[in-house]
């Protein structure tokens, strides 16, 4: 099963990834998460896409399609995967199309108000050793490993609303790239996680069924 799932920041993509990926035993993809690796590494790539992620804009469709090109080519992606944050251009949907020898069999697309969007964004502590993410709160060591909470320069206010400027320019149009090729499962992203999986789990069905 080859999954797109896509969203404006925030919309919870990265927890209903991880339920998709257990549920049929395929690797969750996050660009976000390979991105952040990267910078971490602190070479001329990982400063340079630092500063692209901090400023809330695209890192160039060239780099990332090899990125993600050379990730699904791995063997633990024979039977599939969860793209999470891939593609984010209407290129780059084409460029994936390109690169797989078949299509993706499905793009879930959690549809969630921008309004909501900030208010999640703005409000999230990341722990800075495991990477688990918290709604803000009075805390600042993290519950599952006791390491310090921060805010991501990418979730302070101001970045957040430029992300979604960019999101909706250049990412939001991609819905309708799959919606043409009927691949698209619309999903209201709004409620509790548990109650999202179940209509993802239904609109994948009758995608895929189709």
């Amino acid at each position: 099963m080859k999954i797109v799932l896509m969203g404006p920041p925030g919309a919870g993509k990265g927890t209903q990834g991880a339920r998709l990926s257990k549920i049929y035993g395929i690797p969750q993809i996050s660009t976000g998460d390979i991105l952040r690796e990267t910078v971490t590494d602190q070479d001329v790539l990982g400063k340079q896409i630092g500063d692209i992620i901090g400023k809330g804009q695209l890192v160039p469709d060239e780099l990332i399609v090899s990125i993600i090109e050379e990730r699904i080519s791995q063997e633990d992606c024979r039977g599939g995967f969860v793209l999470d944050g891939f593609p984010r251009t209407v290129d780059q949907a084409e460029a994936l199309e390109r690169v797989l020898p078949e299509s993706v069999d499905v793009t879930v697309y959690l549809n969630v108000p921008i309004k909501e969007v900030i208010e999640r964004l703005s409000g999230r502590l990341t722990c800075r050793d495991c990477g688990a993410v918290f709604a803000k709160e009075d805390i600042s060591l993290c519950p599952v490993c006791s390491g310090p909470l921060f805010q991501r320069e990418d979730d302070q206010r101001s970045t957040v609303e430029h992300r979604l400027k960019v999101y909706m320019a250049h990412t939001a149009p991609i819905a309708n790239f799959y919606r043409s090729r009927n691949k698209l499962a619309e999903i209201d992203g709004t409620g509790v996680p548990e109650k999202v999986f179940e209509q993802i789990e239904r609109e994948i069905s009758q995608v895929v069924e189709g």
